[in-house]
């Protein structure tokens, strides 16, 4: 399929915090003052016609960088990934948030290393032969 004119719509907690984005265009979607989590983006004509050059086997890379914003930053369930997703209109598939990896929770966890039970063997033995 020919993709030379894409489009997507994205749907981000974090798109108040867009720094810097490559290869394509950014439009917010703000439907509610104050809340920018949707976003419109669409090719550049340069990758577009690169992409179009390439044929079947091409690919070309896009980034979003996002300020972190201590306050509101987190990896817990997926909330650095998007939400939604439509490319061209067509509903991508997206995991649900609790479905994303997420850092665990801190605590004690006891670490068992080899040289506990070598010392373990050694001091029996050297119990053992010094009570024969």
């Amino acid at each position: 399929m020919n993709y030379s004119q894409w489009n997507l719509v994205v749907q981000h907690p974090n798109f108040d915090n867009l720094t810097q984005l490559f290869s394509f265009n950014y439009k917010p979607l703000t439907s509610y003052a104050g809340l920018n989590d949707t976003a419109m983006l669409w090719g550049l004509k340069f990758y577009n016609d690169f992409l179009n050059e390439a044929g079947p086997l091409g690919n070309v890379q896009s980034e979003l960088l996002f300020r972190k914003d201590a306050s509101t930053f987190t990896f817990e369930k997926g909330w650095a990934f998007p939400r939604r997703i439509y490319f061209n209109g067509d509903n991508c598939v997206m995991p649900p948030p609790d479905a994303y990896p997420w850092l665990p929770h801190t605590g004690f966890r006891p670490v068992i290393s080899l040289l506990q039970p070598v010392m373990t063997i050694l001091l029996s033995a050297v119990f053992l032969w010094a009570y024969m």
